[in-house]
């Protein structure tokens, strides 16, 4: 009975002993990447915040927003997002909650979803002055997280003259910050190249 109680015992003492060691590694381990990160990379280890000239924090570069007024319509002086369903209701029509990450889970067939894609395909090719065949996929449809703050290329190359005309600054110009704000593909052949909307447009305030 004795020796049972014993090794009853170190047993619970062997158990409570590896507890402790790996409470204390990770507790050492977090505290080491955190410090690794604020030497290191403290721009992406704070969130990749974005702030505006006068220190104020706008958003991050992770992280898309709307750039439409409250009742959902597109700000003609900045570039488009893509839609979101993200926390999208009545109240928010443009959707982007970061609280409320989410897609649309509709599948290609879904009768909503083609409708939706279809009336967006008309407002866009309207409002940009383009063909509806010249309006890309991303322009019309929502990303699996709702918050994603890249566009195509394609689809921001026919918002160019658009912004350009209401801001009142040169094609060039705007083309130029399009180019600034374009992510290549990873490691040269993964996935596509991609454009920030989110410091595309902050690039654009900057200006005035």
């Amino acid at each position: 009975m004795k020796n049972a109680m014993a090794l009853n015992m170190r047993s619970y003492w062997a158990g409570l002993r590896a507890v402790l060691v790996f409470t204390v590694i990770v507790i050492v381990y977090t505290f080491a990447m955190f410090g690794i990160g604020q030497l290191g990379m403290p721009d992406k280890a704070n969130g990749s915040l974005i702030t505006d000239q006068s220190g104020q924090v706008v958003g991050s570069s992770l992280i898309g927003q709307s750039f439409t007024d409250s009742k959902g319509e597109a700000l003609p002086q900045y570039f488009q997002s893509r839609p979101s369903a993200a926390g999208a209701s009545d109240d928010n029509p443009s959707g982007y909650d970061a609280s409320a990450s989410s897609g649309t889970n509709l599948g290609h067939q879904d009768e909503g979803l083609i409708k939706d894609v279809t009336t967006r395909r008309a407002e866009i090719a309207k409002r940009e002055g383009v063909s509806v065949k010249d309006v890309p996929a991303d322009a019309v449809t929502a990303s699996s997280s709702g918050l994603d703050p890249h566009i195509s290329p394609e689809y921001a190359a026919i918002q160019v003259h658009r912004v350009a005309k209401e801001r009142g600054i040169s094609q060039e110009k705007v083309e130029q910050l399009v180019k600034d704000n374009t992510t290549g593909r990873g490691l040269g052949f993964i996935g596509e190249p991609v454009v920030n909307v989110v410091t595309l447009n902050k690039a654009l305030d900057d200006l005035s």
